[in-house]
């Protein structure tokens, strides 16, 4: 049975996770290159939040040695910045969504060369389900980008060159996403599990870094201030509505980002990756259905394949078994 602390968590996590997919889409429509301000201000005001509430100030000690907080914040901030850059190239939101389900295929491979383990039929199937399915979607984008980018033959093949290191970006930030898993995974065994502290340090450390973007992100600053404005009730006065969408945006990822650390404490990791799974499902129907991104026929066929590979990686249905095994009321006695 799930608890309320559980289904609270589930919660935040869809209504959160969700809504945070459409103000991104609502940014990257106008602006297709703010990803940079857009993760800035996710890092800054989780840092801020958990300067407060989780490091008291400043005056709690890590559990965690610094050092190893800086080497993973090191992969975390390049995924971030990697992930959200490669929106500038082509990249299409479904599409990216998609892709970015592929961190069980990138898992398992280096947890088979790093960590030496070993998997069960099953979980080579899923992956492999997996694999088929991005490969259609990334096939089907492929041809939708040559088609209705560009006029002239230059041009669709600019855009097709485009669209390929956008898909070098998001295969990249993937296998240092699935490295960084494992990293994590190694010290939480030698130091056990800090999630939180983690969150924090994740989002704080690499604050500096983001002075190297700083002229683009004043730059989108600049644009984001030449946005229509729009009428705010709470504080009656008008508002650039970019900004509006960058705080709720800001404000929906921390949710999100609670939700599942909340979640952790509460359920089995299968119950966590289910939901996980579920709520990447349900921000694609509402990215395509809402926007109107272009998706065929193919595209659903490689999605249900994706999200099919990731149930049966999970052995939800295993799981489902026995349980119903376990709640039939025992036989009676002769």
């Amino acid at each position: 049975m799930i608890n309320m602390n559980s289904a609270f968590a589930i919660l935040l996590v869809f209504v959160g996770c969700c809504s945070n997919v459409v103000f991104l889409e609502l940014l990257v429509r106008d602006f297709p290159g703010c990803g940079n301000i857009v993760t800035f201000a996710q890092f800054a005001f989780i840092a801020l939040e958990g300067f407060i509430f989780e490091t008291n100030f400043g005056r709690k000690k890590p559990a965690i040695p610094i050092r190893n907080y800086v080497i993973m914040v090191t992969m975390f901030f390049t995924v971030s910045v990697i992930n959200n850059y490669a929106l500038n190239f082509n990249i299409a939101m479904p599409l990216h969504m998609i892709f970015r389900s592929g961190s069980l295929i990138a898992n398992m491979i280096l947890g088979i060369i790093i960590l030496k383990k070993r998997y069960t039929a099953s979980k080579y199937i899923s992956i492999a389900l997996v694999s088929v399915g991005i490969f259609i979607c990334t096939i089907m984008s492929a041809k939708q980008v040559n088609i209705a980018t560009g006029t002239t033959e230059d041009e669709s093949t600019y855009a097709f060159m485009r669209w390929l290191l956008g898909i070098a970006m998001l295969t990249f930030a993937l296998v240092m996403s699935a490295r960084m898993g494992i990293f994590q995974e190694t010290l939480y065994k030698e130091y056990g599990k800090h999630s939180k502290e983690a969150l924090f340090y994740n989002h704080c450390l690499p604050l500096p870094g983001f002075l190297l973007l700083s002229t683009d992100i004043y730059n989108h600053c600049l644009l984001f201030n030449q946005s229509a404005p729009v009428d705010v009730p709470v504080i009656e006065q008008a508002v650039p509505v970019m900004w509006l969408y960058l705080l709720m945006n800001v404000i929906t990822q921390y949710v999100c980002i609670r939700g599942v650390f909340i979640l952790t404490t509460e359920c089995a990791s299968l119950t966590v990756t289910l939901v996980v799974t579920l709520r990447k499902f349900l921000s694609l129907i509402i990215s395509i259905l809402y926007f109107q991104n272009p998706f065929t026929a193919w595209h659903w066929v490689g999605t249900a394949v994706v999200f099919l590979g990731t149930l049966i990686y999970t052995e939800v249905w295993t799981s489902v078994r026995t349980a119903l095994r376990s709640d039939k009321p025992p036989k009676k006695a002769d």
